[in-house]
């Protein structure tokens, strides 16, 4: 099982932003959240406990806002308490956001002393006029030093983010990024196409943002595929590129519908074939007054559908002997008669999967609100 515990702190709001997080807190609400988070883990535990056999975890995610503004003390506390409930497995992938000037080489050296094996660093553009234009705190000459403190921490597997649709985002100044990035060699790289959504700061000023058009921004995704491929990269799902055997296992499980359990404001889980989510409320989680605020079990059409959703995310797409494994129906009947629609320029489909080409990866969404009966 997966486990995810965030953390809803940061210096500052980015732009783009909707994310459950609160900026200007004390060391004294921080410690108060991470006790917070601990007594959740506990009960928790204590109620999967009551109705059968804990699972353990192989895969432990610190998301954010920014996880690394807490104290080592916090980071210690939280994952002795998931190993002393839950239990981590041997060789667990513990992941831990940051942000370039959030975390220095003590921090990072302390926490990698505590399991912290890989660390995602939110770079999002070379550009500084781009990181400036998002609302970033940071410059590329900040990211740079975080990378670089990272490998002198000991740290072997990083994943750097990169975003493209950013406003005044040209193809030159997107593939310089791409360029840049590549050559300082993270082990992973996850891209992503702004999103402008409501109640953000840019939402206010929408239709003043000079923003990328569609047929640019097709040509940037285009572009990094390409690019990528040549530097050693292989796209394994529609927005992350990794070195062979360097995948986030965390997020595989989101895409394969496997259990996971989220931990914290606005925090998902997927446990035992029912879905959960916790309340936006910072406060209210921290007194305990609030925790979950929507519980449903997930019928097997939903499943179903949702396991091909996020499946085909995947550049693998979906193993079809394993779909009539998992729910005793057949795939052609179900989805591949709707899926050879798009096949071959969009859909590639034969009896053993079923996955997006290139450029379908590209009109994924069209493709599966047409196919995909929510």
């Amino acid at each position: 099982m997966g486990i995810y515990i965030h953390v809803p702190f940061c210096r500052s709001k980015c732009y783009y932003c909707d994310f459950c997080s609160k900026t200007r807190v004390t060391d004294e609400q921080t410690e108060e959240y991470v006790a917070a988070l601990c007594r959740e883990i506990e009960f928790l535990s204590q109620k999967i406990g009551d109705s059968g056999q804990i699972p353990v975890a192989d895969t432990v995610y610190f998301g954010g806002g920014t996880p690394t503004l807490l104290s080592v003390g916090g980071f210690e506390s939280i994952l002795s308490k998931v190993a002393d409930t839950f239990g981590i497995s041997d060789g667990a992938e513990i992941t831990a956001e940051t942000n370039p000037k959030t975390a220095d080489y003590e921090k990072l050296c302390n926490i990698r002393a505590l399991g912290v094996n890989r660390l995602s660093i939110g770079m999002q553009s070379a550009n500084d006029a781009e990181l400036c234009a998002l609302g970033r705190i940071h410059t590329f000459a900040d990211f740079c030093t975080t990378y670089n403190d990272a490998r002198r921490a000991g740290f072997d597997n990083i994943s750097a983010d990169l975003m493209y649709g950013i406003p005044n985002q040209t193809q030159e100044s997107f593939a310089a990024s791409v360029r840049t990035l590549a050559d300082m060699s993270p082990e992973h790289i996850s891209s992503y196409c702004l999103t402008v959504e409501d109640g953000t700061p840019f939402a206010k000023r929408r239709d003043e943002l000079c923003l990328p058009d569609e047929d640019a921004i097709a040509d940037m995704y285009a572009f990094m595929s390409e690019a990528l491929a040549k530097y050693g990269y292989e796209k394994y799902e529609i927005s992350n590129f990794a070195y062979k055997g360097r995948e986030s296992k965390h997020n595989i499980k989101y895409w394969r519908l496997e259990d996971y359990i989220g931990f914290g404001p606005a925090a998902h889980s997927c446990f035992g074939g029912v879905r959960y989510a916790h309340s936006r409320e910072i406060e209210s989680y921290i007194d305990g007054q609030s925790i979950f605020c929507d519980v449903q079990s997930i019928d097997l059409h939903e499943q179903m559908n949702e396991y091909v959703m996020l499946g085909m995310r995947l550049s693998d797409g979906v193993n079809i002997a394993d779909f009539e494994k998992r729910f005793g129906k057949g795939f052609e009947q179900t989805f591949g008669q709707q899926f050879r629609k798009y096949a071959p320029i969009y859909v590639s489909i034969d009896e053993k999967t079923c996955r997006f080409t290139d450029k379908g990866m590209f009109v994924s969404n069209y493709v599966l609100s047409d196919v995909l009966n929510f």
